[in-house]
């Protein structure tokens, strides 16, 4: 963990970088600008404090107790990121506990996420949010919260924070299970060149590096990736992502404007019958419709500004996103249309903006030290078009809808925290947002506009019975949106916005034993509306209310300079509420996770080794088809040739274990059968695989 202590200079900022006629760039910046003028209170009038010297604190292992709300709430630092094994770049988010991440389909796709007895699919009730951006895309042409992480340039993340459970005001829209927050570094203490390569022709290039540019600094990043995968249908996936930002700290104000670029395509190899597989029509590693893939392109504009006060601070985040993405899928093969297949395209194109500003004091309730926080967030989601097409080989047939989306959000949080003891403090809040969808849809009767609020209160009690140990008690309620398409059907709408209500009891234990850090909890979380996979269609849809509970167990351990040993374990029980005769189990829902890693440093050498198992879960409601438990290891070493040379190697799926990354239940038809057939769909590991490469610092 990195800390930066210094004290306010009230010295102005100075934008030399503004050309005469002002881009969306310099735009940006202009209204943040504004946004600080307008501020009621400003750093001038906090009392003058003698100038220090910028102080760097830095720890493998963050240190939450006195800050943390519940025993699941906590910092990943990329001194904890460096010596993972990473098969892919979702992959970061398993460095949060409890989470698992794999994928169903190409590497170019948003991964499969698990956390807390959900299914996440491709990060429904998960909030992730990059530089203050989120992530999650609701209305998604592939499913609702969509969240594709293949922009992120893994050498330039400084710290990942997360929290799980409904409990944090500022935390709005698909965040029931939890939230992660991903930040970049603001420089580079020396520049970085890195190479890998490894079988199915992976190949990987990064570059990385900051200087100083006028009163500021500016840090750029570029990364390229290619991989053909164990797959008989070669993925070729191409991967590239660019990251430029400027950042300038002056006095008690600190701002950074950045820029991200990702473009990428692939041929895919989605999930596959199991009995095509066993009846030898394809390989393990085979495809079904060849023609399976995709494209997608994320572009970026956002700023952040902080200023700092006396009694707290005063943030600010704006962000302009334009995406796009062409899929296209066949799960079902010949089911529908038995001539042409039932390959179809999901195609959007969107355009996202929105703004977070929040203001924290530091005060007195009474006698009593307080410190609170006021919040707006703002949103606004433009789809022209978002779709689904008919196709046959990558060419369109017909249209199945096409439709014009503008989903709009305006959240209020104020949260409050008061320490009344010296062994006890509250965290009590509150957030209300409200929803405005409209649908232009191709079939009139789907067409509409539709406005709805909900109001999510939150509150944790934190018990400090000993100086190293903390009890915390949490309940508090959340919320998903649906589909802004579902919610303005002409038959059967979704409900616009779905309660989640959770509970929780924990513990947390830093050092009792030498350099151990233990966590414990119990939860519980009720959902009004489940979202569920719906394997025909590539899409989630609303479905029947759920309860979940579950126990998590973390422990961190530095057991001797340099090294880190960790252990995750988590059970859940997820069960739909109603008494619906299809049965009470929740397709996908896992039961059990364990994560185990090694990870450090001695000398020359450094690397980690990971273990990860997932356990068997129900694929439909009766929970008479289910998937195997998966168990498998990662590792990672590297030697340091000199100061600025760095050989590393990578072991993934090392014991070559043969499992699946996800599992389906589903109809489908091959082109041989005169009727579709229920079968499991599977989609397999890779097989072990090897990568070698070379970072040189300069």
């Amino acid at each position: 963990m990195r800390y930066i202590a210094e004290s306010p200079q009230n010295q102005a900022i100075r934008m030399p970088f503004l050309p005469r006629r002002p881009n969306a760039a310099s735009r940006l910046v202009i209204l943040l600008a504004a946004v600080a003028a307008a501020s009621g209170a400003r750093a001038a009038d906090a009392p003058p404090e003698r100038t220090l010297g910028t102080v760097e604190v830095e720890s493998s292992v963050d240190r939450p107790i006195g800050v943390a709300d519940s025993a699941n709430q906590g910092t990943v630092t990329a001194k904890q990121l460096e010596n993972r094994p990473r098969p892919r770049t979702g992959d970061l988010l398993e460095a949060v506990p409890g989470v698992v991440v794999t994928q169903h389909s190409s590497d170019g796709k948003a991964n499969q996420y698990f956390a807390r007895g959900f299914n996440l699919d491709h990060g429904t009730d998960f909030r992730t949010t990059v530089l203050g951006m989120p992530v999650n895309m609701p209305s998604h042409a592939h499913g609702q919260g969509y969240s594709d992480l293949n922009f992120l340039i893994p050498e330039l993340i400084s710290t990942i924070q997360y929290k799980k459970g409904t409990y944090y005001a500022e935390e709005g829209d698909f965040s029931a299970a939890g939230a992660a927050a991903f930040d970049y570094v603001r420089s580079l203490d020396r520049g970085i060149f890195s190479l890998e390569a490894g079988s199915n022709q992976y190949r990987r290039l990064v570059l990385a590096n900051s200087h100083a540019a006028g009163a500021g600094t500016l840090l750029y990043g570029l990364e390229a990736v290619g991989h053909n995968g164990p797959w008989e249908v070669p993925e070729n996936y191409r991967r590239f992502n660019g990251f430029l930002s400027w950042n300038i700290r002056a006095g008690s104000d600190e701002l950074r404007v950045a820029a991200m670029r990702l473009q990428s395509s692939w041929t895919a190899t989605d999930q596959v019958a199991r009995r095509a597989i066993t009846s030898g029509l394809v390989g393990r590693f085979g495809s079904l419709d060849p023609t399976d893939g995709g494209d997608t392109a994320r572009s970026s504009l956002s700023a952040d500004w902080t200023r700092r006060y006396a009694d707290g601070a005063l943030r600010a985040n704006a962000y302009l996103v334009r995406s796009r993405l062409n899929l296209f899928s066949n799960f079902t093969y010949f089911d529908r249309d038995p001539v042409n297949g039932d390959q179809f395209n999901q195609a959007e194109q969107r355009t996202l903006g929105g703004l977070n500003l929040d203001r924290s004091w530091a005060h007195k309730l009474g006698r009593f030290a307080s410190e609170t926080t006021l919040g707006l967030q703002l949103r606004q989601d433009r789809l022209a078009p978002v779709a689904l097409y008919t196709t046959v080989a990558r060419q369109r047939l017909a249209t199945t809808r096409e439709d014009r989306v503008v989903e709009s959000s305006a959240g209020v949080f104020a949260s409050n925290t008061t320490r009344w003891t010296n062994w006890f403090r509250t965290t009590a809040g509150v957030r209300n947002d409200y929803y405005r969808f409209k649908v232009d849809s191709s079939n009139p009767a789907d067409s509409g506009n539709v406005g709805a609020s909900i109001t999510s209160p939150k509150f944790s009690a934190i018990f400090t019975p000993i100086e190293r140990m903390e009890l915390y008690l949490n309940w508090g309620q959340g919320f998903h949106s649906n589909d802004a398409r579902g919610v303005t059907s002409g038959v059967d709408p979704s409900t616009p916005l779905v309660r989640a209500t959770g509970r929780e009891a924990g513990m947390r234990m830093d050092g009792l034993v030498r350099g151990l850090q233990t966590t414990l909890s119990v939860w519980e979380l009720d959902l009004a509306s489940e979202l569920v996979f719906v394997g025909d269609a590539g899409t989630t849809q609303a479905s029947r209310p759920s309860h979940r509970r579950g126990i998590e167990f973390g422990n961190a351990w530095r057991f001797a300079p340099g090294w880190m040993a960790d252990l995750d374990l988590a059970w859940s029980r997820a069960r739909f509420k109603d008494n619906d005769p299809a049965g009470p189990f929740i397709p996908g829902a896992v039961d059990r996770t364990a994560s185990l890693g090694l990870t450090g440093e001695s000398g020359r050498w450094s690397g980690g080794l990971r273990l990860r198992h997932v356990s068997g879960r129900a694929l439909v409601e009766d929970n008479s088809v289910r998937s195997a438990s998966s168990t498998l290891v990662n590792a990672k070493l590297g030697y340091a040739v000199d100061r600025n040379v760095k050989l590393t190697l990578e072991l993934l799926n090392l014991m070559n274990r043969q499992a699946s990354d996800i599992d389906y239940f589903y109809e489908s038809r091959l082109r041989n059968e005169a009727a579709s057939v229920p079968d499991i769909h599977t989609h397999p590991n890779e097989p072990r695989a090897i990568r070698v490469g070379m970072v040189m610092r300069f």
